[in-house]
């Protein structure tokens, strides 16, 4: 006989130490091995090289492109860079404006495509 140990949102059976994970707004089941290693994408976590006028936002040293990007919102949001009309629109100080192209004001759809241009 089984022994089912209630985790919260989870059972964990006893015997072979496999959990499954129930979703319930996808209302399917997925049965998780602990002793698997989690994966995770490279690619994402590869540190880039910064161009100076990113660091001087940023700060200094290569960083993962999804670092920059929250060191980014750090940034516009401590100035309150944001416009407040519009929230999907950033106007630029005089170290953002380097980094977008020259433009004053940017959605954030752009600003990935722009910083994208300082990394390597």
């Amino acid at each position: 006989m089984m022994s089912f140990v209630w985790l919260g949102s989870s059972v964990a059976l006893a015997k072979n130490q496999y959990r499954v994970v129930y979703y319930r707004h996808v209302r399917n089941y997925t049965f998780l091995n602990p002793y698997m290693a989690a994966k995770t994408n490279s690619a994402f976590m590869k540190p880039m090289t910064l161009s100076p006028d990113l660091e001087a936002v940023v700060g200094k040293g290569p960083l993962p492109r999804s670092e920059v990007v929250k060191k980014l919102w750090e940034y516009i949001k401590k100035n309150d860079l944001q416009d407040p009309k519009n929230k999907r629109n950033i106007n630029a100080d005089a170290n953002l404006k380097k980094v977008f192209d020259g433009k004053g004001t940017v959605s954030m759809f752009e600003m990935t495509k722009l910083v994208s241009k300082h990394l390597s």
